[in-house]
């Protein structure tokens, strides 16, 4: 007897797994590189998004804790002092296109096949991991003085995704 993957037991394809283990990441790296920054607050940032994504590995929702677990055992561990990946999308604006998009078909996968809290819980952490990159280093300003907290264009990164999420 073969043991099913936690996915199948969840009622998951592999590529439907696929598709909800990899958006937390992408909305990451697409709320990091919605507005350019020093290379110094894009680590700032993933650190920030890595933090939120680690967290939810003691989330209520077994949807949640389970595809946490699985980023963190990829990209690292923020506990131990593992830092993610930096990853910077040649084409900022349609990687952002791209990951509003999977969100969109991840909020209908989650309508058709998770339990209404499991849904709700991963689409509210999904807007918390980009509303946690947006916020964790300012734009502009003069030697760390000033500047915006959160951008126009993080800004309409995090609301697309918000929408792209509730439609």
């Amino acid at each position: 007897m073969t043991e099913l993957p936690l996915y199948a037991t969840l009622g998951f394809t592999d590529p439907e797994w696929g598709l909800l283990v990899g958006l937390p990441q992408s909305v990451l790296v697409a709320a990091s590189a919605a507005s350019p920054d020093s290379s110094r607050k894009t680590r700032a940032e993933a650190a920030a998004g890595l933090d939120v994504i680690a967290d939810a590995r003691a989330s209520a929702s077994t949807l949640v804790a389970a595809i946490a677990n699985e980023i963190v055992a990829e990209v690292g561990d923020p506990s131990l002092g593992e830092e993610a990946p930096v990853i910077e999308p040649g084409d900022p604006a349609a990687y952002a296109a791209d990951v509003v998009g999977r969100a969109a078909e991840a909020n209908a996968l989650l309508a058709a096949k998770a339990a209404p809290a499991d849904a709700e819980t991963y689409r509210h952490w999904l807007v918390e991991v980009a509303e946690s990159v947006v916020g964790a280093a300012s734009s502009g300003g003069l030697l760390g003085l000033g500047g915006e907290t959160v951008t126009p264009s993080e800004r309409a990164f995090r609301d697309d995704l918000a929408k792209a999420l509730t439609d």
